[in-house]
């Protein structure tokens, strides 16, 4: 399979704008070798912004020996402390820092800095690892995604194959590349597009609008967050004549949602993806052709090309195959030597499948949400919780990916500050925030926590 950077740069309309300081670079300028290659290969930590200069210095790893792991720059930081002294990277991309111990400042592109460790590297990579992708998205949690390049070549690749991607497209980077999602619109249109518009801007921004009407978007993604601010905001009351599509995935959306958004489009000969997907299949799984949309409603479609699904005999749960399937998952710099091969992706997902043989999410296995559209682990919020409110005791539940509850034993506890410490640790809303006080926690009969005990009384 052909590298990632070689198929960009066959692509002579390719263009990167930053609609910030309206800076320019032609996607065949976007590498000058600042790595060699034949550089032992390590590790780096990229604390990534949707800017050009972010995205730059992006390319620029790519192109390097290094395995990469993609973070939110806005991450706590002693999370951020507590990552890297886990994995130990050689290096360390982000413009929050002036320093950090342990490490020199290095000159970089665009009179940009980054960290360079001054001990030696600890841990040996394995030759197939390319990317690493949080699992939660938010917590900081140290166990981390495997992704080689053909996981992200063969995705980009499958979904370039269904998705209306033009030469002549002008396409926003509105979700973060590093979320699963957000790189796979970055490398879909690398490959395939035209111009693609770096920005931090989204779309409660008044400026995001004007750079939607003045460069002319085409295409807009969105997880289901999205697209209920997009309603809320009155999207579907407007036209906006530059656009061809739009692509939603990050969790379910309502099926109302779905059939207003749908029906928009439609009526402007526009079409509407929904999609289906998870960070450990690199981004997608599946898509709803938007024909269907009417006669298959809450459907998540069909497997990508190259892709297959199947149905557990005893659970129903969604199993997938596909060139897109992960190399496991690591949780220290100790497991960085290794790549697993796994045939088939059990997806966490209890599922139906039609006589047509569209698919359809009726629950799911673990305890995870998507708020905003980000992977969220239950488990590891209420570990937060109870770390910095000692003595007292959570139980952390999902509404359907739009709230999320913390129930409490403690009516001494103020929720507002619970909120606070939330919003501040890993920038979940307080408006999604539910405090419930409870008597007591019903427990299982092997003494944990019975949350589906707890859940089905609440609602």
């Amino acid at each position: 399979m052909k590298k990632l950077i070689e198929l960009i740069k066959k692509n002579p309309a390719l263009k990167f704008y930053d609609a910030e300081t309206q800076r320019t670079l032609l996607g065949k300028d976007i590498t000058t070798n600042f790595f060699e290659k034949k550089d032992a290969k390590k590790l780096a930590f990229l604390y990534l912004d949707n800017s050009l200069n972010a995205l730059e210095a992006f390319w620029h790893f790519f192109d390097s020996p290094h395995a990469l792991v993609l973070l939110n720059p806005k991450l706590d930081r002693a999370l951020k402390y507590s990552l890297e002294g886990n994995y130990a990277p050689t290096f360390i991309y982000d413009t929050t820092r002036d320093d950090i111990t342990d490490y020199k400042l290095i000159d970089f592109i665009n009179n940009e800095k980054f960290f360079e460790t001054v001990k030696p590297a600890k841990n040996k990579i394995h030759r197939n690892l390319k990317i690493l992708l949080t699992t939660s998205g938010t917590t900081g949690s140290p166990k981390l995604v495997r992704l080689s390049e053909k996981n992200i070549v063969s995705n980009a690749l499958s979904i370039i194959q269904y998705l209306p991607i033009k030469s002549d497209d002008v396409t926003p980077l509105n979700l973060s590349v590093y979320y699963s999602y957000g790189l796979s619109i970055l490398t879909t249109n690398a490959i395939a597009g035209g111009t693609i518009v770096c920005t931090n801007k989204d779309i409660m921004n008044k400026e995001f609008w004007t750079d939607f009407e003045t460069l002319g978007y085409t295409t807009m993604a969105g997880v289901p967050y999205v697209y209920e601010m997009l309603y809320r905001i009155g999207f579907l009351k407007k036209e906006y004549p530059a656009l061809r599509y739009m692509t939603q995935a990050g969790g379910k959306l309502s099926a109302k949602l779905v059939e207003l958004f749908a029906a928009h489009l439609e009526n402007q000969n526009k079409f509407f993806f929904v999609m289906y997907g998870q960070t450990e299949a690199t981004a997608r799984m599946s898509y709803l052709p938007p024909q269907y949309l009417k006669t298959k409603t809450g459907s998540i479609g069909i497997a990508i090309p190259g892709g297959k699904f199947s149905l557990a005999s005893e659970t129903n749960e969604l199993i997938y195959v596909g060139a897109n399937v992960f190399g496991g998952y690591v949780t220290s710099g100790e497991d960085l030597p290794y790549f697993e091969k796994i045939n088939m992706l059990y997806t966490g997902d209890i599922a139906t499948c039609d006589t047509d043989g569209f698919y359809y999410i009726t629950g799911r296995m673990k305890r995870f949400i998507k708020i905003f559209g980000t992977r969220t682990s239950l488990d590891e919020v209420e570990a937060l919780l109870k770390n910095e409110f000692i003595g007292k005791e959570f139980a952390v539940l999902g509404d359907n990916d739009e709230n999320l509850w913390v129930c409490t034993l403690n009516t001494d506890l103020d929720g507002a500050d619970i909120k606070q410490f939330l919003k501040n640790k890993i920038q979940i809303h307080p408006s999604v925030v539910k405090i419930i006080t409870l008597k007591s926690f019903p427990l299982t009969p092997n003494g944990k926590t019975n949350y589906n005990f707890i859940k089905t009384h609440l609602q």
